[in-house]
Parts: C-alpha cells; sequence; structure tokens
C-alpha cells in the first residue's frame, strides 16, 4: 500500500467518523468543558466559547431521548441480576427524561419558551435527572465488573498451567473488563461534573474542576466511539 493509499485510508475513517452526529457532540463538549475550566467562570471570550458551545450541543441531541427509552423498554441481556437490571433502567429512565427536558431548556435560551424562570427550574431539574443517572451508571458499571471478575478468575482455574493470554475467550473477557472499567471511570468523573453544574459544593467542585472533569470524561467518549481495528488475516 503506497503512502497515499495510506493517507485515503486514514481520512476515509475520519470522515466516518465525524459523520457521526454522536461523535462531533462530543467534540463539542470538549470545547465545551475545556473553555469551562480556561474560564474558570470569569467573563470573557472562554466563557462566551463555554456557552454558546453548550447551546449548540442541545441542538445536536434533539430528540435522543428516544436512545434510552428504546433502551428502558427492551429486554436485558440473560442472566443479569435483578438489582443490575433495575439500575441500568433507572439509569436509561433518568437519561432520557434529562434529554428530553434539556430539549426544553434549549427553548427556553433560545427565546422560544418564554417563561424564563421554569425554563431555569426544568434546567436544574434535568442536571439532577443526569447527575441520577451518572449514579446509577457507575453502580451498573461496577456490578458487571464484579461479575466479570468471577467469570475470569474461574476460567483461569480451568485453563490451570495454559496461557490465559493466548485462550480466545480470556482475551475477549479481559477486552470488556477494560471497556466496563473506562466506563465506570467516565460515570464516575461524570457525577463531579453535574455536582459542579449543579453548585452543590461550590467550594470544592469549582467551575476550573468541572471543566476539568468534564473535558478528560468528553476525550474518553470520543475514544470510545473510535472504530473497532481490523483484525488482520493471515495469509
Amino acid at each position: 500500500m503506497t503512502t497515499l493509499d495510506a493517507t485515503r485510508a486514514e481520512l476515509g475513517l475520519l470522515v466516518l467518523y465525524l459523520n457521526k452526529a454522536e461523535a462531533r457532540d462530543k467534540i463539542c463538549r470538549a470545547i465545551q468543558y475545556g473553555s469551562k475550566f480556561v474560564s474558570n467562570g470569569e467573563p470573557g471570550t472562554a466563557q462566551n466559547v463555554d456557552k454558546s458551545t453548550s447551546l449548540a450541543r442541545k441542538v445536536f441531541r434533539l430528540f435522543k431521548f428516544v436512545n434510552d427509552l428504546h433502551g428502558l423498554i427492551s429486554p436485558p441481556p440473560q442472566g443479569t441480576p435483578l438489582p443490575l437490571i433495575l439500575l441500568g433502567k433507572s439509569k436509561n429512565a433518568l437519561l432520557s427524561t434529562f434529554l428530553f427536558l434539556d430539549q426544553i431548556v434549549w427553548a427556553g435560551r433560545t427565546g422560544i419558551y418564554k417563561n424564563k424562570e421554569r425554563a431555569e427550574l426544568i434546567a436544574r431539574i434535568s442536571l439532577y435527572c443526569w447527575l441520577g443517572s451518572s449514579a446509577c451508571g457507575t453502580l451498573v458499571e461496577l456490578g458487571e465488573l464484579q461479575r466479570l471478575s468471577k467469570s475470569m478468575k474461574k476460567l483461569e482455574r480451568e485453563l490451570k498451567h495454559k496461557d490465559k493470554y493466548e485462550d480466545e475467550q480470556y482475551q475477549i473477557k479481559l477486552q470488556k473488563s477494560n471497556e466496563r472499567l473506562l466506563s465506570l471511570i467516565k460515570s464516575a468523573m461524570d457525577i463531579v461534573v453535574a455536582v459542579g453544574l449543579l453548585q452543590l459544593a461550590p467550594k470544592k467542585v469549582t467551575p476550573r474542576v468541572t471543566g476539568a472533569f468534564g473535558f478528560v470524561t468528553s476525550l474518553i467518549s470520543c475514544y470510545q466511539l473510535l472504530p473497532a481495528p481490523a483484525k488482520s488475516k493471515m495469509a
């Protein structure tokens, strides 16, 4: 493969990635929270970028609440314990409510919805829903990691003296475990972001802390949306 072909292939993957509405939203999110970190709540260019990007992202999320509504009514994977099912459904319900209410917030900030006081109240309720969904998500990931850990230990005992890293089933479980761990870190950090946006601990979770945590979770989301690398075939 020539250098031009390789460049063309890489650009093709980049185009596919940027064509995803979710990817563009997360890139905008990184800009938003990066600006919040720089501004630290002080008026100026960075704060203007933070506010304008936040408003623009709400357009990306119009009708996105349907995704989690679908997840809410979809049957859970077989073998999932009841507590994890309930936590997962609670996460879907809270996130769907957050995204639905966020549309009213957008309407309020663009002047379509005229009642400013009610719009601000709805904005606060929506953030509490996001805080709740992040907490549920954290607990789900912890539970799933525990289940994976038990499953991997059982497999290790079955493999005995064999190299576990050469076993395909073990590799799949290890990959899932790494993905779950990354999602756990993201969910836990998003709790801090929600606390910062709600100003529940203004002295500890300042706009700069909120911006830093939000920027990191945005980068994690961007990474999670990357296409899976194609497996090379043996000749």
